[in-house]
């Protein structure tokens, strides 16, 4: 496969994004609405209703999912906000709802172009201030690399955003290996965020889905990879957890035991799921600098980067707030706000 084309990053560009802080966790929605749902007769596709000129709701399933607000897609809105935070730039993924694994393959890739076009022309408005990564419609191999080198070569996204499962799929599935390995080649990086929780219906209480089962599920998608062979095989992939890894800091020296343990239960892996977790990168989003510590000290402080799910209220309200109140030494608090987004970005 090719390298990015003219919608990659430029020296230019680079070096106007070279100070202040660099958010790779924010996510958007499309501007203009392919509403499925509508034209389908099918519901389970998301449908977006406005409220007014700063909000609209989703709904699916013909019941009510989230109430979003305008800076989804609203460039001149999400810049103000980003400035009154001190935030250089965001790396806009789509809100997962967008996945659309479950449906048709060849609905699924009308809507991942949909979506990535959404994004392309949000980083066209503002090319200096954003990094946009690309869903793909991974229920089929060949249509997700066919959306993949269009997203990356022709419309200029940087990365690509994926599930912690592809309807039901581990990410250590045989059929995602093209993909995988595409990604590699292409030299980008990946953006896994939870979805698609099992068990979800006895996460209602409390929404532990947000304060259990997402943590969970984004635990169990680095089990796969760090056991499936899947970073083994692909050393030089970039894989960048969503909420600091989940749950993965806390469970990693059991799942290291339990290596040690059932050696007929390691997959296919050859090396330590500690040692290899330290090629895995994770974000900010962790809740208390006491957290941010574990997850250091896991994966290494070079490895986390800043992540705040803008623009959502389970997220952190003023991007880098706790990075910056955890008083960490400069090098350390400069790598999380900045400098370690730009070498997962492979850039300089």
């Amino acid at each position: 496969m090719s390298t990015p084309g003219d919608g990659g990053v430029s020296g230019e560009r680079v070096e106007r994004r070279s100070s202040g802080k660099i958010d790779c966790h924010t996510h958007t929605l499309p501007r203009r609405w392919l509403d499925l749902a509508e034209r389908l007769g099918d519901d389970r596709w998301p449908a977006r209703r406005r409220i007014d000129a700063c909000s609209a709701e989703i709904f699916v399933g013909g019941r009510h999912f989230r109430t979003v607000p305008q800076t989804c897609w609203d460039v001149a809105a999400r810049l103000e906000q980003m400035d009154s935070a001190g935030v250089a730039v965001q790396w806009l993924s789509t809100t997962p709802v967008m996945f659309s694994y479950w449906a048709d393959p060849r609905r699924g890739a009308e809507m991942a172009a949909h979506v990535n076009d959404g994004i392309a022309e949000m980083v066209r408005e503002a090319p200096e201030r954003f990094v946009g990564l690309a869903t793909l419609p991974l229920a089929s191999t060949d249509l997700a690399l066919r959306e993949l080198e269009r997203a990356v070569t022709e419309l200029g996204l940087q990365g690509v955003e994926i599930g912690t499962n592809i309807a039901g799929l581990e990410l250590d599935d045989d059929s995602l290996a093209p993909v995988f390995d595409a990604v590699a080649d292409l030299g980008v990086p990946i953006l896994v965020h939870p979805w698609d929780v099992r068990g979800a219906d006895r996460l209602g209480r409390y929404n532990a889905m947000y304060t259990v089962g997402m943590p969970t599920e984004t635990a169990y998608a680095a089990t796969a990879l760090l056991l499936g062979g899947v970073l083994e095989r692909l050393p030089e992939l970039r894989i960048l957890l969503a909420h600091g890894g989940g749950a993965l800091a806390g469970l990693l020296p059991r799942i290291d035991r339990g290596w040690e343990t059932w050696p007929d239960r390691r997959g296919t892996g050859s090396r330590r799921p500690a040692e290899l977790a330290r090629s895995l990168w994770a974000d900010s989003m962790v809740g208390d600098g006491t957290n941010l510590r574990l997850v250091a000290e896991r994966l290494g402080w070079d490895r986390i980067v800043l992540g705040s799910d803008y623009p959502f209220p389970f997220g952190e309200r003023a991007a880098g707030g706790m990075v910056e109140r955890a008083a960490l030494d400069t090098a350390r608090r400069e790598g999380v706000l900045s400098a370690n987004a730009r070498a997962l970005l492979g850039v300089a």
